[in-house]
């Protein structure tokens, strides 16, 4: 069955790769989301589409908590807002309990928001896929596969073939 779910918190390129490693990913929407209220400002994002009778809601939300700073409250979160943006009151209502439930595994209190998703800005084309046509690129190399490695440690069985035989350093 096919849903999406909207997820901030780090850099979109990252953010892009992250979920793009995943079975039952069908795409991902790379750009910039607003939500409502205090956070109606846009701020780097993802929309995720994706299969559910391949990889849960649950599983997003957990790769999602363990592939940025979820529990750091840095200078940079209005760029970068640690946020799930939900599309329905069903999707509301899963993420705050799977937040509340997860509490546990970070030594930290979570700061990732469940906000309702409101607006989306795709990022210029020459930044789609950021990962995908530049692996070897510094950036790449720093910042993406330390995400991509740790997917491959604590959630292998969620990752596309070529990613799960690729050698991240």
């Amino acid at each position: 069955m096919n849903n999406k779910i909207a997820f901030g918190g780090g850099c979109h390129w990252c953010t892009e790769a992250v979920f793009q490693a995943l079975k039952g990913v069908n795409k991902v929407d790379q750009g910039f989301i607003a939500s409502t209220k205090s956070n109606t400002t846009f701020s780097e994002a993802v929309i995720v589409h994706f299969d559910s009778e391949i990889i849960t809601l649950d599983i997003l939300i957990q790769i999602h908590l363990y592939t940025h700073k979820s529990s750091s409250n840095h200078s940079m979160r209005t760029k970068y807002r640690s946020a799930i943006y939900y599309f329905s009151e069903a999707q509301k209502e899963a993420t705050s309990q799977l937040l509340i439930k997860l509490q546990s595994e970070f030594d930290t209190p979570l700061i990732t928001k469940t906000l309702p998703f409101k607006d989306f800005k795709p990022s210029e084309i020459q930044f789609k896929n950021y990962y995908k046509n530049n692996p070897n690129k510094p950036f790449c190399k720093t910042y993406i596969n330390p995400k991509l490695k740790l997917l491959q440690q604590k959630f292998s069985k969620h990752l596309t073939d070529n990613i799960q035989r690729k050698s991240i350093k």
